[in-house]
C-alpha cells in the first residue's frame, strides 16, 4: 500500500527519529524529532518463540492489547534466555499492539499506550495514531516482525530490541468506505527498527518503549 501522508522513518545512526507507519509504496509526509540513543552491549537470543498476532491472554499486565481479527501483528522472533531481555522483547511486541489498538479504537488515550510507552516512545506512538486519525484510515492485513536481537545496557534497566518489519501485506483502510489502499510491492515495505525499552521502576517485569529508531527501505530485511 501507499503511505498516504503517514509519517515515515530515518537514520538512527544520525540520532534522528523519523516516525514511520505501516505498509509499502510511496513515501509521503515526513516528521523528525531529535533524540539520543543508549549505551548497550550485545546479547544474542537463543530460544524460539511462537509467532503471534496477540498474546495468549489479551490482557498482559492487566492491560487490554487485543486487536480486531483483520489486524494481525505476527512476531516471528526468538526469545532470549535472559529474563529481562525476554520481558523487554515481549513488551516491545505489546507496544506495537498498543499502537494499532489505538488506531482501531481511534484514540491516543488508550490504557495500553500509556502502559507500554513513555517519553519519545509515547510521542512516536501518538504520532502514528494521529496520522491515521487525520487521514481517516485504519489498518488491515498482516504485519510481520522477525530477525529480532536484543542488547542490554550495563545497568540492566535498558534493553534495545532490534528487528525487521515486513508490511507488504499490511494496508491502510478508509474508515468510512472500507476501501483497502494497496500499492505495488517494493523496498518501502521493509523497515528495520531499534526500540529502546526501559524497565518501569514500580512495575514487576513491565518494560516501556522510550525511544524508537527506524531505518526505512531496509534491504537487509528482504
Amino acid at each position: 500500500m501507499k503511505r498516504h501522508s503517514l509519517p515515515v522513518a530515518a537514520a538512527f545512526a544520525a540520532a534522528t527519529l523519523l516516525l514511520t507507519a505501516c505498509g509499502g509504496g510511496d513515501d509521503n509526509g515526513k516528521a523528525a524529532d531529535e533524540i539520543t540513543g543508549a549505551d548497550q552491549r550485545t546479547e544474542t537470543p537463543t530460544k524460539s518463540a511462537e509467532p503471534s498476532g496477540a498474546p495468549a491472554a489479551d490482557k498482559p499486565d492487566g492491560v487490554d492489547v487485543s486487536l480486531p481479527s483483520d489486524m494481525n501483528l505476527v512476531f516471528n522472533w526468538e526469545k532470549p534466555k535472559d529474563k529481562n531481555e525476554a520481558a523487554a522483547m515481549s513488551d516491545a511486541a505489546n507496544f506495537f499492539r498498543a499502537i494499532y489498538r489505538g488506531v482501531d479504537k481511534r484514540t491516543t488515550e488508550d490504557a495500553a499506550l500509556v502502559a507500554y510507552s513513555t517519553g519519545d516512545g509515547l510521542k512516536y506512538a501518538k504520532t502514528q495514531i494521529d496520522a491515521r486519525l487525520e487521514g481517516d484510515w485504519t489498518a488491515t492485513g498482516t504485519r510481520r516482525h522477525y530477525q529480532a536481537t536484543t542488547r542490554s545496557a550495563p545497568n540492566g534497566n535498558s534493553v534495545e530490541v532490534a528487528f525487521c518489519v515486513d508490511s507488504s501485506k499490511f494496508y491502510s483502510k478508509e474508515v468510512k468506505s472500507g476501501k483497502v489502499l494497496k500499492g505495488t510491492p517494493s523496498l518501502t515495505d521493509f523497515d528495520y527498527f531499534k526500540v529502546i525499552m526501559v524497565k518501569l521502576p514500580t512495575g514487576d517485569d513491565l518494560w516501556q518503549a522510550s525511544k524508537v529508531y527506524v531505518e526505512t527501505k531496509a534491504a537487509k530485511c528482504q
